[in-house]
C-alpha cells in the first residue's frame, strides 16, 4: 500500500537514516563503548574526532568547514564575555542561513536537494549549540576556563548523536555529565541497547503504520476535503495530525536519546503525550524539553521571566516565542503561530492568577 508522501520530515529523515546516519550512529556507538571500556578519560576527544569524521564524510569538506567556522565565530566572540554581543554574534550566524546568494551558493556544493538541506538542519541545529556554548562561557569562562575551552566546544557541537536534528541539551549539562566517570557494565549497556532498540522499533512500525493506512497529511493539504468535511472530522483530523507529530518524535528524538544513554548521558525527556495536554504552557515544557530549556535558561530568564513586573513578563514570553518562530524559518506562517502560542501562554496564565485570588477561590 502506498504510503502518504505529504510529511516531508517523516521522509526525509527516514531516507536519511537507511542510507547513511543509522549506520554512521552504530559507528558512534561502537567508538563509545569501545572508549567507555579501554580510555573512559579521554572518551570526549574521541567522539568528538568521530563526530567531525562523520561530519565530514557527510556533509564534505564544505560543510564540515562551514560548521567550524561557525564555532571559530562564536568562541571568538565569546571572548568579550558579553552575553548581548554573544546573541547579536548567533542571529547573524542565523541570518546567514537566509540570504539567497548564500544558498545558491551552497546549494552548488551538493548533488540534491536533500544533500543541502541537510547541511541547512544541521547548522541551524548547530547554531544552538554554539549560542549555549557561548553564554556559558561568558557567565564562566574565566573562572573555569579548563571546561570551557575551544577543544570542550568542538567536542560538545561534532557530539553525534544529537548531530543534526537534536535533542538539544545545553552546554552545562553536556560537560557535567560528560567529565563524570562512572563504572561502566558492558551486560547492562546491552540490556539498555536491547530494550531501548526495541521501543524505538514499536513506535517506528506505530508511525509508518498512520502514514500507510490514515493519509492524514495528504487530506489536510488538500482544500475540497477540508470543506465538505464536519467539524467533527476536522476536530478529528487535527488530532490525528498532532499524534502522529507526537509518534515521530519519539522516533526521531528516540534513536539519539538511546545513544546518550549508552554513553553516560541523561538525555532530555522524550515528548509527553499530545493527549496527556490540556494548557499551552506544559505543552511548551514536556513535549521537547531540551529546547524548553534552552529558552527558559537563555532567553526567558535573562529578560526577567516571571519574577518581573507584568509588562516584563509579557516581554520576555514574547522574546522567547519571537526566537522559536525566527529559528524555525522566519515564514510568516511562522510568526503567526508563534503569535498565538505566545497568545495562548498568556491567557492561561492570566486565568491561573484570576482563579488563584482567595475571593474566587472561595466562589469556586
Amino acid at each position: 500500500m502506498p504510503q502518504d508522501p505529504m510529511d516531508f520530515e517523516w521522509s526525509y529523515w527516514i531516507e536519511w537514516g537507511r542510507e547513511r546516519i543509522l549506520w554512521l550512529l552504530a559507528g558512534h556507538l561502537l567508538v563509545s563503548q569501545v572508549s567507555r571500556l579501554l580510555v573512559e578519560k579521554y572518551k570526549p576527544w574521541c567522539l568528538m574526532a568521530y563526530g567531525m569524521a562523520a561530519c565530514w564524510l557527510l556533509l564534505g569538506i564544505r560543510g564540515f568547514a562551514v560548521i567550524l567556522l561557525h564555532a571559530t565565530v562564536s568562541f571568538a566572540v565569546a571572548q568579550f564575555q558579553l552575553s548581548l554581543l554573544t546573541w547579536l554574534c548567533s542571529l547573524i550566524l542565523l541570518s546567514t542561513l537566509r540570504i539567497p546568494a548564500v544558498e545558491e551558493a551552497k546549494r552548488k556544493w551538493y548533488d540534491t536537494e536533500n544533500d543541502y538541506y541537510l547541511l541547512l538542519f544541521t547548522v541551524s541545529v548547530r547554531c544552538l549549540f554554539c549560542t549555549s556554548f557561548s553564554l556559558e562561557y561568558c557567565w564562566h569562562g574565566r573562572a573555569q576556563k579548563s571546561s570551557h575551552s575551544f577543544l570542550w566546544m568542538l567536542a560538545y557541537v561534532f557530539y553525534y548523536p544529537m548531530f543534526h536534528n537534536g535533542p538539544l541539551m545545553n552546554f552545562d549539562e553536556f560537560s557535567k555529565q560528560m567529565r563524570r566517570q562512572e563504572a561502566f557494565s558492558l551486560k547492562t549497556n546491552l540490556c539498555v541497547l536491547i530494550v531501548g532498540v526495541i521501543r524505538i522499533f514499536f513506535w517506528w512500525c506505530l508511525a509508518e503504520l498512520m502514514i500507510h493506512l490514515m493519509y492524514i497529511h495528504a487530506l489536510c493539504s488538500s482544500a475540497p476535503p477540508l470543506e465538505s468535511a464536519s467539524y467533527w472530522a476536522l476536530s478529528g483530523l487535527a488530532l490525528a495530525q498532532v499524534l502522529f507529530f507526537y509518534v515521530k518524535y519519539l522516533v526521531l528524538y528516540g534513536v539519539p536519546a538511546l545513544l546518550l544513554q549508552m554513553d553516560g548521558l541523561k538525555p532530555p525527556a522524550l515528548p509527553c503525550c499530545v493527549s496527556l495536554m490540556h494548557s499551552f504552557t506544559k505543552m511548551w515544557r514536556s513535549f521537547d524539553v531540551g529546547l524548553h530549556r534552552f529558552l527558559v535558561r537563555y532567553i526567558y530568564v535573562p529578560m526577567g521571566g516571571s519574577q518581573s513586573s507584568l509588562l516584563g513578563t509579557l516581554f520576555s514570553t514574547a522574546l522567547t516565542f519571537a526566537f522559536v518562530s525566527y529559528w524555525h524559518g522566519g515564514q510568516s506562517y511562522l510568526w503567526y503561530w508563534g503569535a498565538l502560542n505566545w497568545l495562548g501562554v498568556i491567557v492561561e496564565n492570566a486565568v491561573k492568577r484570576i482563579l488563584s485570588i482567595s475571593v474566587i477561590e472561595d466562589l469556586i
